[in-house]
């Protein structure tokens, strides 16, 4: 006998139950201890109901729906839509609109994470204070770590202090809720989703389930309302999202808050945007005051010298769609028998034991049996292989102790034979050269002025095809500096 549902997949049994992992949503066929899908362990439950329907159609809804109802809201021609409800509105903190695209929409729901202790919250107290300030809107931060005179203290520590900025400690869902019909705010800021609990959910806060539960209903409430919400997270030790996958596809915008604890910079990175470029990333300052935007922190990345010093040269990093001159530095040590040591700060070491493998191989230049030293200045973390040229420059400075020109910036990726690879963005990454001064500057073949059309002005490119030939031009630039 054949059933008409077989083609879903046949059916094993009349009624039997039905397990579904809680992290990443995959239905295997029996109960097991870990998600044969995502590998998470105690995370396959048993759901409740089950039957034939459910059986043969795999439990899934879409496939049980046999009705249809009347929309809500009738289909319109996409010409007919009006695009100002999704405007983004400025926060009045420049770099966190930045990332988010020129603000935030009203509606939108943007999700914070970062290392504990790196600024989430003064950085977001600030966002908040900016907003009351413009007056269109109270502003509503829920805090559900600290007390209500905690935050008060960060506050006046920072000058954040607004008659329509409101504060509540709270770490019940339907508490909050009942904030936001007494305040009536346009932003609202959720420190953080973890602390916050619904009662009708199971689970204990910042468990997936309870994580899941109030971001879902947090994202309805700014939908039906016009909210803009703000959500904090926490990071693995890995540093990614804490909680399951679905948080990030839930919400509109993610941001990771970076930063070196031992370093005043701070970073706001996109990693996903809906209304807005999703690789843009924010420049903050941390001091004792509190944390401001640094519209121009390449001066943060650089040592001026009152004399000529060996062992640095400057190159252009992108960070996202920004150019971020940077100064790297190297340090030759004492000859040591057996391995060196090869230490790094801000670049990776494995692209600096390449570059002095072919410095040594196509230069000439012996380091097999000497110590090295590598670093970024600023605490600026600098992977990309556009690095190379500027490494392998200082490198070579180091070890003959000969001065590169400070007006000097190279760009490029250095191959295994020595040759020098194109690297992208090159023309943007000149003109913030150019702009702090830099005179001269060496690129991969096909990025100079023949290639591009133009130089920027006050600034003379050269192309360079290899290692050799790029260490050639740049002692010729410091004899005709001399």
């Amino acid at each position: 006998m054949s059933y008409p549902w077989a083609r879903f997949g046949g059916v094993t049994k009349a009624r039997g139950s039905i397990y579904q992992c809680d992290v990443c949503g995959h239905r295997p066929a029996k109960w097991m201890g870990r998600c044969p899908e995502c590998g998470e362990w105690g995370a396959v439950l048993e759901l409740a109901g089950g039957g034939t329907a459910d059986a043969a159609f795999g439990g899934s809804p879409a496939l049980r729906a046999v009705s249809s109802r009347a929309p809500l809201e009738p289909a319109r021609p996409i010409a007919q839509i009006s695009a100002a409800p999704a405007k983004a509105r400025p926060t009045g903190v420049g770099e966190f609109d930045r990332v988010l695209g020129g603000g935030i929409v009203p509606g939108g729901v943007v999700l914070l994470a970062g290392e504990p202790g790196v600024g989430k919250s003064t950085l977001l107290l600030d966002v908040a204070q900016q907003w009351a300030v413009q007056g269109e809107s109270p502003s509503l931060v829920v805090s559900g770590e600290e007390s209500t005179s905690q935050v008060r203290l960060r506050a006046e520590r920072i000058g954040a202090l607004h008659e329509k900025l409101y504060l509540a400690s709270e770490t019940d869902l339907s508490a909050v809720l009942g904030h936001l019909d007494a305040v009536k705010p346009g932003l609202l800021i959720l420190d953080s989703v973890q602390t916050v609990s619904s009662p009708g959910v199971d689970g204990v806060a910042g468990g997936v389930t309870q994580v899941r539960a109030v971001t879902a209903a947090m994202v309805a409430v700014a939908k039906e309302r016009g909210l803009a919400t703000i959500l904090v997270g926490h990071v693995t030790k890995d540093g990614n999202v804490a909680g399951p996958r679905v948080l990030e596809h839930l919400v509109d915008v993610v941001l990771n808050f970076e930063g070196d604890k031992h370093s005043s910079l701070r970073m706001v990175r996109g990693l996903k945007n809906r209304f807005g470029a999703a690789d843009e990333v924010g420049c903050f300052e941390m001091h004792e005051g509190g944390i401001t935007s640094l519209p121009d922190p390449s001066g943060l990345f650089l040592t001026r010298y009152a004399d000529a010093v060996s062992g640095t040269c400057v190159c252009v990093a992108m960070e996202g769609r920004r150019a971020l001159v940077t100064e790297v530095q190297t340090l030759i040590g004492a000859q040591m028998p057996g391995s060196p040591r090869r230490t790094v700060s801000g670049l990776d070491s494995a692209r600096l034991a390449m570059v002095l493998a072919v410095l040594q191989r196509r230069a000439g230049i012996q380091l097999h049996d000497r110590e090295v030293y590598a670093a970024t200045v600023g605490g600026l973390r600098v992977t990309e292989p556009a690095a190379d040229l500027a490494l392998a420059l200082a490198a070579a400075s180091a070890a003959h102790e000969l001065p590169m020109p400070p007006d000097l910036v190279a760009l490029g990726e250095v191959g295994l034979t020595g040759e020098v690879r194109r690297v992208g963005a090159v023309p943007r990454r000149l003109a913030e050269a150019a702009r702090l001064g830099f005179r001269f500057a060496l690129v991969p073949p096909g990025c100079g002025p023949a290639a591009t059309g133009s130089a920027p002005p006050g600034m003379r490119v050269l192309e360079v095809n290899d290692v050799r030939t790029a260490l050639h031009y740049a002692v010729k630039a410091t004899a005709e500096d001399a």
